[in-house]
């Protein structure tokens, strides 16, 4: 007894110490949402990044599949609008036109509802650091110019859709219009201003050009097993 509680109180002070670790980053760290200006700017920055990676090609593009981090794959029929969603536990159909039509294919855990629910969180989380720049000019995003140490860069939020609509980035590009960076205030993460690298970029099968490593805090999110089918 005296050796659980000996072993609990330990676990108290580390939760204590990493609440600690992230207020006080957070207070240091975090940034203020920018202000910009919408309009005919931001819509026409927003149109050449979508010109540089090829929209048209993305448009048409019938199947994407990839594994995202090593944890989760995917196989997006985008003309069918439905997924498969696979890792080593499960394999999950999501219907993206009406997710109570979504069904569990094959798992080795017992609440079907539960594992629909967190694969459409996955989905909805992994597919967009695969095509945010896709998404930049959809209807329920705002754009904005924002002017930043002389740079310009494109600050979009997500007015809806998605597991965290209200969510902002703000696009750095390179003098070809390639995005380099995002920094994020997103509702998951305390820190405001936090800086996404999206490198690697390659040209995939259909001609859709997508960023395969990622990283935050020089962590790499890399983005595997890609191919997409026209």
């Amino acid at each position: 007894m005296k050796l659980l509680l000996k072993i609990l109180k330990v676990i108290g002070i580390a939760l204590l110490s990493l609440i600690l670790i992230i207020t006080i980053t957070s207070y240091f760290l975090s940034e203020e949402l920018p202000e910009g200006q919408q309009g005919a700017e931001a819509d026409k920055l927003a149109q050449k990044i979508l010109e540089e990676l090829n929209y048209e090609a993305f448009e048409n593009t019938k199947v994407i599949s990839w594994t995202f981090a090593g944890i989760h794959s995917y196989e997006w029929y985008k003309a069918e609008n439905f997924v498969i969603v696979k890792s080593d536990d499960y394999k999950v159909k999501l219907d993206l036109n009406d997710y109570s039509n979504s069904e569990v294919i094959s798992s080795k855990k017992s609440n079907d509802d539960k594992l629909i629910k967190s694969s459409i969180k996955n989905f909805n989380n992994d597919s967009f650091w695969l095509i945010a720049p896709y998404k930049l000019m959809e209807d329920s995003v705002e754009r904005r110019i924002v002017e930043e140490n002389g740079d310009k860069g494109l600050l979009v939020t997500y007015t809806s859709g998605g597991s965290t609509p209200g969510d902002s980035y703000l696009w750095k590009v390179d003098e070809n219009n390639k995005p380099e960076s995002f920094k994020m205030w997103v509702s998951i993460i305390p820190v405001g201003g936090l800086e996404a690298k999206w490198k690697d970029w390659v040209e995939t099968q259909s001609g859709m050009i997508v960023s395969t490593k990622k990283s935050v805090f020089g962590i790499p999110i890399d983005i595997t097993n890609l191919e997409t089918k026209p």
